[in-house]
C-alpha cells in the first residue's frame, strides 16, 4: 500500500502565533482505491479545506467517485492538467518509466512542496533541482513549442521545474519577478521577488493570445471584476523582433506566504472535461460556502462578463475560492483565464439557466432571481459590464491586438449587449406571457 502525508503549508508567516506547517492527514492507495484519514490534531484546528465532498471527521474516508477521478477533489487540485501533466509525462518517459503506470500518489510525491496552493506532499520524490538562473522567455517559449509538437526529446530542466505544476492547457511557467529580472518561481523566492505565472501560446492559439488575454483582463477590471495584476513581458525574439508574453500575479501567494485555493469543479467534484454544470450551481455554491452576498454578486458579474464577451471556456475549474485560514472564511478568488473562446460546440461550457448556445436576458434574469439578486443589483452589474465592453477597441489597441482581430472578436459579442436592460427584461416578461 502506497502512503503519502499531506501537509498544510502556510510558509512565510509574519504572525509567529500560527504554525507554518501542519500535518493534515495521510493519503493511501491500494490497487485503484484511494483512502484518506485526517490527523486528529488537524481536525481540532477547524480548517475544513473541502467542506462539500470530503467529510471533516475522524475515520478513514474511501474515495469512491470514480466518475470524477482517482483522487478526492481537494487533492486533485494539486495536480496539473494539460500542460503540466504533459511535461511530467515527458520527464518520466525520458527516465524510462511508463507514465500510465504512475499512480496519482506518485505524481503528488513528485510535486512534493512545489505545488500550487497550500497543500504539500511528503516525503517528496528525489529530483535533481537545477540552480536558480535568469529566465530567457524566448528560449522557454520555443522549447514549449517543441514539447507540444512532440519534437523535444528531453524537457529543459528550467521548463520542467517552472512549468510542471500549474494547471490549464496553455504552456506556462511559474516565475519570480523583481522589476525585469525573472527566476524560477516554483519554490520560495528571495526577498524583493513576487510570484507570477507567464503564459506561452498553444498550438491552436492565435499569435496574439497573450495580448488578447491582457486586453480582456483590463476590460474585466473596468467591468468591476476583481482581477490580479497583469503585465506583458517583453523578450527579444527571432531576427530581433520583440515577443510579448502574458503574465499574471499569483493570488495563492503573498510573498512566500501560501494560501489554500479550491477550484469550484473540484470542490463539488465535477469533472471539468465533461460539461455538466450550470451557473446556478456556482451561484449556490458561492452563497453556501462564503455566506457573503458580495461573493454571489462577484460570481454573477463574472458570468455576465463571460456572456457579453463571448468567453465560453467557462468550465468549472476556471472559478475558484480562496480560504482565509486565520478567520476560517471562504471568498471568491480573483477572476482568471478570461479571454475570447468559441467554447465546446460553440456553446458555453457552463450553461446559463440551462442555455449554452444563445443565452438571453431572460436566462440571466432567471438566475438573478434564484440567487436573490435584486433588479437594482442586476441593472448596476449589467450596465457596468456593458460600459466596459463598449470600450473594447481601446483595450485591444492598448494591448497590441490588431484592429482586424479586434473587430472580428467584437462581431461575436451577443447583440443583447446593445439593448436597454430594463426594456429587455420587460420584453422577455411579455414574451413569456404568450
Amino acid at each position: 500500500m502506497k502512503k503519502l502525508d499531506v501537509h498544510f503549508t502556510r510558509g512565510g508567516l509574519a504572525d509567529e502565533s500560527l504554525l507554518a506547517d501542519l500535518l493534515v492527514g495521510q493519503l493511501a492507495q491500494q490497487g485503484r482505491i484511494v483512502y484518506f484519514e485526517y490527523n486528529p490534531d488537524f481536525l481540532k484546528t477547524g480548517l475544513n479545506l473541502s467542506p462539500f465532498r470530503l467529510p471533516f471527521q475522524d475515520g478513514v474516508y474511501t474515495h469512491s467517485d470514480s466518475q470524477f477521478g482517482p483522487l478526492p477533489g481537494l487533492f486533485d487540485d494539486s495536480l496539473p492538467d494539460g500542460w503540466g501533466r504533459l511535461l511530467m509525462d515527458r520527464h518520466f518517459a525520458a527516465l524510462g518509466l511508463n507514465p500510465e503506470s504512475l499512480s496519482p500518489l506518485d505524481r503528488l510525491s513528485w510535486l512534493g512542496t512545489g505545488t500550487m496552493g497550500a497543500l504539500t506532499y511528503h516525503p517528496p520524490s528525489d529530483r535533481e533541482e537545477p540552480p536558480d538562473a535568469v529566465f530567457n522567455l524566448h528560449d522557454l517559449a520555443r522549447q514549449s513549442e517543441l514539447v507540444l509538437s512532440g519534437d523535444a526529446q528531453d524537457v529543459l530542466p528550467p521548463l520542467l521545474r517552472a512549468g510542471g505544476s500549474p494547471g490549464g492547457a496553455r504552456p506556462k511557467v511559474l516565475v519570480g519577478v523583481r522589476r525585469n529580472q525573472l527566476i524560477s518561481g516554483e519554490r520560495d523566492l528571495p526577498k524583493g521577488f513576487e510570484h507570477w505565472i507567464v503564459k506561452f501560446s498553444g498550438q491552436l492559439d492565435h499569435a496574439d493570445a497573450g495580448m488578447l488575454e491582457y486586453a480582456y483582463m483590463h476590460m474585466a477590471e473596468a467591468a468591476g471584476l476583481v482581477v490580479p495584476p497583469v503585465r506583458l513581458f517583453k523578450a527579444a525574439g527571432q531576427k530581433g523582433r520583440a515577443e510579448h508574453f502574458f503574465g499574471v500575479q499569483r493570488f495563492d501567494r503573498q510573498g512566500n506566504r501560501r494560501f489554500h485555493v479550491h477550484t469550484f469543479g473540484n470542490l463539488i467534484q465535477s469533472n471539468f472535461r465533461i460539461p455538466s454544470c450550470d451557473y446556478a450551481q456556482l451561484l449556490q455554491t458561492a452563497r453556501v460556502l462564503t455566506r457573503h452576498h458580495g461573493d454571489v454578486l462577484a460570481a454573477f458579474r463574472q458570468m455576465v462578463f463571460n456572456i457579453l464577451t463571448h468567453n465560453r471556456d467557462d468550465h468549472v475549474k476556471n472559478f475558484a475560492f480562496l480560504f482565509d485560514d486565520v478567520n476560517l472564511q471562504w471568498r471568491m478568488s480573483p477572476a482568471y483565464d478570461l479571454s475570447w473562446s468559441a467554447g465546446p460546440g460553440g456553446e458555453h461550457t457552463m450553461t446559463i439557466a440551462g442555455e449554452g448556445k444563445s443565452p438571453t436576458m431572460g436566462d440571466i434574469q432567471t438566475l438573478a432571481q434564484q440567487a436573490d439578486i435584486s433588479h437594482r443589483e442586476l441593472t448596476e452589474i449589467f450596465e457596468q459590464v456593458r460600459a466596459a465592453i463598449s470600450r473594447w477597441p481601446q483595450w485591444a489597441d492598448q494591448a497590441g491586438v490588431t484592429r482586424r482581430r479586434a473587430k472580428a472578436i467584437a462581431d461575436t459579442f451577443p447583440k443583447l449587449q446593445g439593448k436597454s436592460l430594463s426594456r429587455t427584461v420587460v420584453a422577455q416578461r411579455q414574451k413569456n406571457r404568450y
